[in-house]
């Protein structure tokens, strides 16, 4: 049936008027037409091993053993204030491609204005694993007026290099009025397989600064294997460092002249069984 504008109509008894400009929308809930869906069940999917990748070797190209050229040595000069921003990697990639010829160019950087400079060079010389530079960083690392964190770093890689040529550094650097300096001498101490500085260490037990005092004694128990009376290092006072010194002091008198230092122990490779 179509009904016409403003034309009744007879619904149960009552007379409704439906006008073109009016349209009734009945809006049923949404959810009454929804279907109840039973939950999802999850699935085990095979696994499949992703293809083996094949690594080609890595090439590497090796160190100049040639004396530099006057091009590459101008090119060495060149690179020094890159050893500080954002370059600095790659210049000190570019150091080590051209060897240990370009020691003495490096060697000009420990006296550069720049502290990260002086340390960018130091650990390229250790990079170029090259002992002819630790003459130069010994006396970097005595330097009272260069900062303590290039100081320990050049003891450090001296170490790495020669130990040998070191037991005069740490014994300048046991007596320095900065106590970090101190410590390093110490701690660093139980990498030099020397006698001489064994010495240096029970001097230093008795230091100011208990921490300084510690390193030294644990230097000297790595070194000698020499088993003392137990005492308690960690709350021990100076005046209690200077007696247990003695102990030390009596004991080296006894044996310097006979000791040989014992090998260093190694890690236990064995696997539990």
């Amino acid at each position: 049936m179509i009904l016409k504008k403003g034309e009744p109509v007879r619904t149960r008894g009552r007379h409704v008027i439906i006008r073109a400009t009016a349209v009734v929308c009945l809006a049923l809930p949404l959810a009454a037409f929804a279907v109840e869906r039973p939950a999802p069940i999850p699935v085990q999917m095979p696994y499949e091993m992703p293809p083996a990748v094949q690594h080609s070797p890595a090439e590497t190209v090796p160190q100049n053993t040639k004396p530099l050229t006057p091009e590459e040595l101008q090119r060495a000069e060149a690179l020094l204030p890159l050893l500080e921003g954002k370059q600095e990697f790659w210049a000190m990639g570019e150091f080590v491609h051209l060897g240990e010829p370009v020691v003495p160019v490096l060697v000009k950087a420990l006296t550069m204005p720049g502290p990260r400079i002086r340390y960018n060079a130091i650990e390229t010389l250790s990079m170029l694993k090259a002992p002819a530079a630790v003459p130069v960083l010994i006396t970097t690392a005595k330097d009272p007026n260069e900062m303590p964190r290039v100081r320990e770093h050049a003891l450090r890689v001296s170490i790495r290099l020669d130990p040998s040529k070191t037991p005069e550094a740490i014994q300048a650097m046991s007596k320095d009025p900065n106590s970090s300096i101190r410590k390093a001498a110490a701690f660093e101490s139980r990498y030099v397989r020397d006698k001489a500085v064994v010495p240096i260490l029970i001097d230093m037990i008795a230091d100011d600064e208990r921490f300084v005092g510690l390193s030294a004694v644990q230097s000297l128990w790595i070194l000698t294997r020499h088993e003392t009376e137990f005492h308690d290092w960690d709350s021990s006072t100076k005046q209690d460092r200077t007696e247990w010194t003695r102990e030390w002091t009596d004991w080296w008198n006894i044996e310097k002249d006979s000791f040989q230092l014992p090998e260093p122990k190694r890690r236990s490779t064995a696997q539990p069984g």
